[in-house]
């Protein structure tokens, strides 16, 4: 395939991968789904749940994490994200549960998230801030919305092998670990730095990181 359509190709992969829609993004979803399945369940055991928490999963695309966190507790789950077709999608889904109010599914973004303060006991959060520009304001936003004994856990893949996709070049905000680390006590936390097998969509063999954040 000639350069320029690769390069096209993997503008359009990285676009859809920040904010999927339409068709292709049905097929990034699943795409995400399946592939991020390892890491996401591995975030959702880090948060060691007792069944009864309020959870968000904030910027859950394919919405694997909602299922997830549906499963591990018995208090309501929200689901931030973006993208309205990736809540429509999550509301097909889920139609029970978001009518029984156990689901509440919000279009935001991490730096104004439509939550109150101290409202949620735990979140999950991968794979996201590749796509914000300055992390200050959300991860500010992710402290004040969790409650003091909350925990939070923020997935993020190894910078190295994301720096070297070529969909990347596209937009992609690529950090060092430990700089993400030291943004997440700015705003208050304190961090534990886990590592987890890589998920499939990494191809193998290479960590993933997995922050879990506690109100300092």
């Amino acid at each position: 395939m000639p350069p320029h359509i690769l390069d096209v190709a993997h503008r359009l992969v990285a676009r859809q991968l920040g904010n999927p829609t339409g068709l292709l993004g049905a097929v990034i979803a699943h795409v995400l789904n399946n592939g991020n399945a390892p890491t996401i369940t591995a975030a959702v055991a880090a948060l060691e749940l007792a069944g009864t928490e309020t959870i968000a999963d904030v910027g859950f695309g394919g919405g694997l994490g909602l299922e997830l966190l549906l499963k591990a507790t018995k208090g309501e789950v929200h689901g931030i994200e973006p993208s309205p077709g990736m809540i429509s999608r999550a509301r097909r889904s889920h139609p029970r549960e978001v009518s029984a109010g156990r689901l509440h599914l919000h279009i935001g973004t991490m730096d104004a998230l439509p939550l109150a303060t101290a409202s949620l006991n735990a979140w999950i959060s991968l794979n996201t801030i590749y796509f914000i520009a300055d992390l200050e304001p959300a991860f500010a936003d992710l402290r004040r919305v969790l409650e003091p004994s909350g925990r939070g856990v923020l997935g993020v893949a190894d910078p190295v092998w994301l720096g070297r996709q070529p969909f990347a070049k596209h937009g992609f905000v690529v950090r060092a670990v430990d700089d993400v680390v030291r943004e997440l006590a700015d705003a208050g936390f304190d961090v534990e730095h886990r590592t987890t097998p890589a998920s499939r969509s990494t191809g193998g063999g290479v960590p993933y990181n997995l922050l879990i954040c506690r109100p300092g």
